[in-house]
């Protein structure tokens, strides 16, 4: 039986042996499952971190390309709006020519007629004293001619008075 309790007392070694040969397996299998996780997991994050900077990157390019198409966009509504306002411009300025042709138009009309009655008041104004000259005239003549008569008169009535005798001018007195 010796030959007998080598096996048993074999067995229970090898079954102790092989459950500390599959801990460590199981230890084994463990460590590389836990491993393969940390590996799995770094490289996840290594895939994230790459993920969000080209994610960030194209974000600034997405960004950067929206920014040039309203750039666009907004230089064609404003060379629209800036031609409008020219055309506005060209208009608001043709009609103010026009307005101030009108009005050296006027005022050339205006100096034509002043210039017109001021002719006519001097022709006017020549005329009255043509006529006032006249008026002159003939009242000097009247008054001459009254003066004359006056002068006869008082010689005839002179003569008349003394007859004979001279006048003097203080033999009145």
């Amino acid at each position: 039986m010796p030959g007998k309790r080598r096996p048993r007392a074999a067995a229970p070694v090898a079954a102790e042996d092989e459950l500390l040969l599959l801990q460590r397996q199981a230890l084994a299998e463990e460590e590389a499952a836990k491993t393969k996780r940390e590996m799995l997991t770094r490289f996840l994050n290594d895939k994230l971190a790459k993920e969000k900077h080209s994610s960030t990157l194209n974000l600034h390019k997405l960004h950067a390309q929206w920014r040039a198409v309203l750039r666009d966009t907004k230089d064609k509504e404003l060379r629209q709006d800036m031609e409008i306002l020219s055309q506005t411009f060209e208009r608001v300025m043709d009609c103010k020519d026009s307005v101030i042709e009108s009005l050296a138009t006027d005022l050339e009309e205006a100096e034509e007629q002043h210039a017109q009655a001021l002719r006519s008041h001097l022709h006017n104004v020549d005329r009255l004293l043509q006529l006032q000259r006249c008026r002159l005239t003939c009242l000097e003549e009247v008054y001459d001619a009254q003066l004359e008569a006056l002068k006869m008169e008082f010689e005839a009535e002179r003569y008349n008075e003394g007859e004979g005798q001279q006048w003097h001018p203080l033999a009145v007195l």
